[in-house]
């Protein structure tokens, strides 16, 4: 099948952890994939896992940050029909060592790029695209990372405005909100692996893949009638309450 026919999804973030397993499984769903990595290595890995399979993907080496590189990212992508927005930056701070420096960054990366990359994909997705937004369960309140609460919680409240403004052009906007999910930034932490699982109620952690399932809920077209949702994947967590993990 040429590649013009296909429908194309631009996942930011997806040279590993949930941006790679986001990737495979919209490739797998018949997208041609445009995987967006500030890491060459990274994107160029995705591209290779995607084309071993069998699907269509390309990778695009960008900061997220830049404008002018997300409009070429959009411009360039054709028969655009999803944006996932997966792409951010973490890092835990104590609330009296945080600085103004450090929100600013957290806010510039986490929602201002993610802001910019909707409103330019916005301009070009057709009726019936999608737009998905990476939440984190944090957003609804965490210990020692105020301003990656505060930049998650911004992206939740601008999923849902965003879903208003765009439901008369048929493009649904909805979030996922990942809680303790098997990553590499999580394996790095791994002498806290077992005291994490024990406070899952199912007492396991949480697989790139099981975000993959929920990004691929809302791009299916038969999800058209859901908008500006936040889903939490998280085990069951934060049935209880969504206080710090």
């Amino acid at each position: 099948m040429a590649s013009q026919t296909l429908p194309s999804a631009i996942v930011t973030g997806a040279g590993s952890g949930i941006g790679r397993a986001i990737a495979q499984r919209l490739g797998a769903d018949g997208y041609a994939v445009i995987v967006a990595d500030l890491s060459a290595a990274g994107a160029a890995e995705t591209v290779r896992l995607l084309a071993e399979a069998g699907h269509q993907a390309r990778a695009v080496v960008l900061d997220i940050t830049d404008a002018a590189a997300t409009q070429a990212l959009i411009d360039g992508a054709e028969n655009l029909r999803v944006l996932v927005n997966n792409a951010g930056i973490f890092n835990t701070r104590d609330f009296d060592s945080l600085t103004a420096e450090d929100f600013r960054k957290m806010y510039e990366v986490n929602l201002v790029a993610m802001f910019t990359l909707c409103q330019q994909a916005a301009r070009v997705l057709p009726e019936g695209g999608r737009i998905v937004n990476l939440v984190s369960r944090a957003a609804f309140g965490a210990r020692n990372y105020a301003h990656y609460v505060a930049s998650k919680a911004g992206v939740a409240g601008f999923t849902k405005a965003l879903a208003l403004e765009l439901a008369a052009k048929q493009i649904t906007v909805n979030g996922v909100a990942p809680g303790v999910i098997m990553t590499d930034m999580l394996l790095e932490r791994a002498e806290g692996l077992e005291g994490l699982r024990l406070q899952q109620p199912g007492g396991k952690l949480g697989t790139p893949e099981h975000i993959a399932h929920a990004v691929a809920f809302f791009v299916d077209p038969r999800a058209d009638y859901v908008t500006g949702q936040i889903l939490i994947v998280d085990g069951g967590r934060s049935v209880g309450g969504t206080a710090a993990f």
